[in-house]
């Protein structure tokens, strides 16, 4: 096994403003409180080829319901690796859980944003069974995955990313 990345949280400040404008009416001390809650992502075996994502807060989604959630989370990787995620299997199984990305891809240079590179995961319960879901805070709910991959012979690609969705087409 290579090991080619690490998990961090981003900074205090960050996940507070993030937090805070995803959340309104959630005040900066209880985005505080959230923060020191934070779990790294971690394998649950020896063998598991997912990092389990932790939720920061309780979630609850009933069918239909969508929410956007900043991790506190970002990944330092060596180039020529991506982080891909997914919702946790047994969540995907049981309440039809989606990423609202399909899948979630993180590029090693995601990092260096100015945004520190905080992972956001937006969620949606697709069931059609009429469950809510409800994730109680650090229970896993997402996964990611190191994936190394490769480029073009003719690639020329030179520019710099400072940015999350959509930076690098403009």
């Amino acid at each position: 096994m290579q090991r080619i990345a690490k998990f961090q949280k981003v900074s205090e400040e960050r996940f507070v403003a993030d937090w805070t404008e995803t959340f309104a009416g959630v005040s900066v001390q209880e985005a505080r409180a959230v923060y020191g809650q934070i779990r790294l992502p971690r394998r649950a075996t020896a063998g598991s080829a997912g990092y389990d994502f932790f939720a920061p807060a309780r979630i609850v989604l009933n069918p239909g319901e969508t929410i956007k959630i900043p991790t506190g989370i970002r990944a330092w990787m060596e180039p020529g690796w991506v982080l891909k995620c997914y919702p946790r299997s047994g969540l995907g199984f049981k309440y039809r859980l989606q990423l609202d990305n399909t899948v979630g891809i993180i590029d090693s240079d995601y990092f260096y944003s100015d945004n520190e590179g905080h992972m956001f995961i937006k969620v949606t319960n697709d069931g059609r069974g009429g469950k809510a879901l409800a994730v109680e805070a650090g229970d896993g709910f997402a996964q990611g995955i190191f994936v190394e991959y490769g480029i073009t012979l003719d690639d020329e690609a030179d520019e710099v990313r400072n940015g999350g969705f959509g930076s690098t087409t403009k």
